[in-house]
């Protein structure tokens, strides 16, 4: 603008200042997507790497759970598992197909994520994903007591036989999370 004294000097300010932060942000390091895996983690674990445990069942008003563990098989090397197992009922009733839920009564992802992680398994670091479901039906009546459930970790196609029990009308899983460390 003709006349306005300091136009010309704020003008210039402004645009270095606009310079400036597109040059910083062009020099950022691009970092990958979330959910995505670092290129230095190891490659996703095959079944045959993996062992699967049930921990103790648990009951909360009305709600039945157990956690599955996922662990490296004895001499296995380091893998990684991201996403849900694939969970269906065993002996004890009807089958059932555990429906994939990022949460649920009795676990699963905390509220405001909603983006399964990528565990890094290895011989001392576990994995783990709640399953859970409710012990009474719509009428009032006790579900069934499954002794076992056929478990399919994310990522692979073969299923495992882990015996447990939970009673369920139906079932839901969540996905893998951390585990403990031995």
């Amino acid at each position: 603008m003709v006349g306005v004294p300091g136009f010309r000097l704020r003008s210039n300010y402004r645009l270095a200042i606009a310079a400036a932060t597109l040059a910083v942000a062009a020099a950022a390091p691009l970092s990958p997507p979330a959910g995505a895996a670092p290129a230095d983690q190891p490659p996703p674990c095959s079944a045959q790497q993996l062992t699967v445990t049930a921990g103790q069942p648990q009951a909360a008003v009305g709600h039945r759970a157990v956690t599955l563990t996922f662990a490296l098989a004895d001499g296995a090397t380091d893998c990684t598992l991201s996403g849900y197992p694939t969970v269906d009922s065993g002996a004890g009733g009807p089958l059932l197909h555990a429906q994939h839920t990022p949460r649920g009564y009795m676990g699963g992802l905390p509220a405001t994520v909603d983006v399964a992680p990528t565990v890094a398994l290895t011989q001392s670091q576990r994995a783990q994903a709640v399953v859970e479901g409710t012990a009474i039906d719509g009428d009032g009546n006790p579900c069934p007591t499954y002794t076992d459930l056929r478990v399919t970790p994310p990522g692979t196609t073969t299923a495992l036989i882990v015996p447990t029990g939970i009673e369920a009308c139906e079932l839901q899983v969540h996905p893998v999370v951390l585990g403990s460390q031995e």
